[in-house]
C-alpha cells in the first residue's frame, strides 16, 4: 500500500486522539485494509491530513510499536509488522468488549475439552443430540442440572429443572410465565442490562431498593405490592456485591411470607470455590433459580439450568422457553453433561476461577483495593466516580487500551443514581495487556494531569 493511501477516521472517537489512531491501525489490520509490510503515512503527513499535532501521531505510532502492530525502519518509515497477529486482532475487534466475558485462563483447556466431547458425541450413541430435543430439555440433562443446582444447597427434582439457551433466555421465559405489564419488581439501584431490557419491553415497573435486604423489601412492598424480586446474589453485575448467607435467609423468609416471587439470576454463583447457599434454598416454593455456564466457563456455551418452584411451573416455563428459542443448543448441553460426569466441568471452572483471582490480585496491586468493589474470584470491578466526572468518556478512553469499561448509567434504574463504572478484567485481553491497561487507567484516574478527577 502506498504511504498516502491509508487515512483513519477518528472524528467521532472519544478520548485521546493518539489512542484513536492506534486503535484505527489495529482495526485496519483486523479488516485486512493494512497487511504485513504495508507502509504507513509519514507522521508529519498524517498529522496534517488529520488536523492534529505531530506529537499526537508520534505517540500513536509509539503505542502501535509497543503493541507489536508496526515497526520503524528509520528514514524508510513505519510499516505493519510481520508479527502483527491479524487473527488475534480480528478476534478482539469482532468481540463485544462491553460484555462481561470470563478471562481466558493462562493454560486454557477449553478447546481440548470441546474436541474430546465432540469426539464422544460423534459415536453412534451420541447421534440423538443432532435432533430436536423435547421442551425443557432431555430427562438426563434435567437430572444433570438438578445435580449441579444441589451445589448451592437447592434440592430439586429433575422435573422441576428446565434447560435453557443461557441465562438471558431463562429470564425471558420466566418473565413471560409470571410477569405482566404494570407488575412491580424490586431490584438493586443498578441491574444487569438484560433484565432491564426485558422490563422495558414487557412494561414491568422496576422498584430500586436502597439496599438489598428484607427490611428494604418490606418498605417497598408496603408502599405498593410487589410481584417479584430480581437479584444477582453473588458478585452482582455490575456492583460486585455479594449478599451474606444470613441476609439471604432473611430475604427468603420475607418473600415467602409476603407471597413475592424471587427471580434469582445466579450467573456467577458457582465460580467461587465455596458457593454460598442460594436464596431459593431457603424459599423453594416461591423461587425461580437460574444457573448458567457462560459466565463461569465461556459464553460460547449457551446453557442454563432453571429450577422452578414446582413441576407445573416448570412445564409452563418449558413452554415459554420453547416459544422463544425452541431449545438450548443440544451439542452445548451434551458437552456440559459429559463434563459434569467426567470431572472436566470442575477443572474448567477452576481454571477460570484461578485466572480471575490472579487478575484481581493484579488490579489490587495497580489500583489499590480500597478504591473499588470486587469479588476476589470474580472478574469485574465497580469503580465509584465523582458526580462531576464523565464515565462515558473515561470508558471510551480505556476501551482503546482493550479494557472493557461501561458507564454506570447503562445499568442505572433511575436517572439520579450515583456515577460509577464497571471495569471487566476478562475477555480477550491477556495478562500483559491487562497490566498495561490498568496502569493507564490508574494514571487517568489519579495522576495530577489525568483525564478524570480523583475517585471519592
Amino acid at each position: 500500500m502506498a504511504a498516502d493511501a491509508w487515512l483513519p477516521d477518528i472524528a467521532a472517537t472519544a478520548g485521546p486522539k493518539y489512542k484513536a489512531v492506534t486503535a484505527a491501525i489495529a482495526a485496519a489490520v483486523a479488516r485486512g485494509e493494512l497487511g504485513h509490510g504495508d507502509r504507513l503515512p509519514p507522521q508529519r503527513d498524517l498529522a496534517a491530513r488529520l488536523g492534529i499535532d505531530l506529537t499526537t501521531v508520534t505517540k500513536a505510532y509509539d503505542l502501535a510499536r509497543q503493541r507489536g502492530l508496526i515497526v520503524a525502519r528509520g528514514r524508510a518509515g513505519s510499516f505493519v509488522s510481520d508479527d502483527a497477529r491479524t487473527g488475534e486482532v480480528a478476534t478482539a475487534a469482532q468481540s463485544d468488549i462491553a460484555m462481561n466475558n470470563p478471562p481466558i485462563p493462562a493454560e486454557a483447556g477449553l478447546p481440548d475439552a470441546m474436541a474430546a466431547a465432540l469426539g464422544t458425541l460423534a459415536q453412534p450413541e451420541g447421534l440423538a443430540r443432532l435432533y430436536y430435543q423435547r421442551p425443557g430439555g432431555a430427562a438426563a440433562d434435567r437430572e444433570t442440572g438438578a445435580g449441579l443446582l444441589a451445589r448451592t444447597g437447592l434440592s430439586s427434582a429433575a422435573e422441576q429443572v428446565v434447560v435453557t439457551a443461557g441465562g438471558q433466555n431463562a429470564l425471558h421465559a420466566i418473565a413471560a410465565a409470571i410477569l405482566k405489564p404494570g407488575d412491580r419488581v424490586a431490584c438493586g439501584r443498578f441491574i444487569y442490562t438484560g433484565f432491564h431490557a426485558i422490563a422495558r419491553r414487557t412494561g414491568i415497573a422496576l422498584v430500586p431498593l436502597a439496599e438489598m435486604s428484607a427490611a428494604a423489601l418490606e418498605k417497598a412492598h408496603d408502599a405498593a405490592p410487589l410481584r417479584a424480586l430480581y437479584v444477582v446474589p453473588t458478585n452482582d453485575n455490575p456492583t460486585a456485591a455479594t449478599i451474606p448467607a444470613k441476609e439471604r435467609q432473611e430475604i427468603a423468609a420475607w418473600a415467602q411470607a409476603a407471597g413475592v416471587q424471587i427471580i434469582e439470576d445466579d450467573a456467577y454463583g458457582l465460580l467461587p470455590d465455596a458457593p454460598l447457599p442460594a436464596i431459593a434454598s431457603f424459599a423453594p416454593g416461591v423461587s425461580w433459580y437460574i444457573a448458567s455456564v457462560a459466565k463461569i466457563i465461556s459464553p460460547a456455551l449457551r446453557v442454563g439450568f432453571v429450577r422452578a418452584p414446582g413441576v407445573a411451573e416448570a412445564m409452563q416455563l418449558a413452554s415459554c422457553q420453547h416459544e422463544s428459542a425452541v431449545m438450548a443448543p443440544p451439542l452445548n448441553v451434551a458437552m456440559v453433561s459429559l463434563w459434569l460426569a467426567d470431572g472436566s466441568f470442575d477443572r474448567l471452572v477452576d481454571a477460570v476461577r484461578k485466572e480471575a483471582a490472579w487478575r484481581q490480585k493484579l488490579a489490587r496491586t495497580v489500583l489499590g483495593e480500597a478504591r473499588y468493589a470486587a469479588h476476589p474470584q470474580g472478574y469485574h470491578l465497580w469503580l465509584p466516580l465523582p458526580e462531576d466526572s464523565q464515565p462515558d468518556r473515561l470508558a471510551a478512553a480505556v476501551a482503546l487500551d482493550g479494557l472493557s469499561a461501561v458507564a454506570s448509567d447503562r445499568f442505572a434504574v433511575t436517572a439520579d443514581a450515583p456515577k460509577a463504572m464497571r471495569v471487566s478484567l476478562g475477555g480477550t485481553i491477556d495478562r500483559r495487556g491487562l497490566s498495561r491497561a490498568l496502569h493507564r487507567l490508574a494514571a487517568q484516574l489519579w495522576s495530577p494531569g489525568g483525564a478524570a478527577n480523583p475517585i471519592v
